[in-house]
């Protein structure tokens, strides 16, 4: 059974760019706009293997989406990537505090990324 990934982006451009990488190098992939939609597609998830998460999106920014996903026991465990344009010290420092396993800065290369989401699921 393919690896899940929940993409939360509120570019469509970049979700849709993002799932295509992933789906090509075989993953299953829901997308969702922000971050209550985010929660919504976890929750109602069979299995979620790893999130990709922006920080600025309307509704709930990516910062709050991670803290309500590491308050949460079943979801506690889950690697998160942040993918932002926002990397400044203080954005990184507060999206690894929060729980990120990993802050990439958009652009970020294909290669890369899939490099990333490979090690994170190990």
């Amino acid at each position: 059974m393919p690896k899940h990934i929940l993409i939360v982006d509120d570019s469509k451009t970049v979700r849709n760019l993002v799932a295509f990488i992933m789906k090509k190098e075989g993953f299953k992939v829901t997308t969702a706009e922000d971050g209550l939609d985010g929660l919504e597609k976890l929750y109602a998830a069979e299995q979620v293997d790893l999130i990709v998460s922006d920080v600025n999106m309307p509704r709930m920014d990516g910062f709050t989406f991670i803290k309500n996903v590491r308050e949460q026991e079943a979801y506690r465990d889950i690697p998160i990537i942040v993918l932002s344009t926002e990397g400044q010290d203080k954005d990184i420092e507060t999206g690894l505090t929060l729980g990120a396993n990993l802050y990439m800065v958009k652009p970020a290369q294909p290669e890369k990324m899939v490099r990333n989401v490979k090690m994170l699921l190990g």
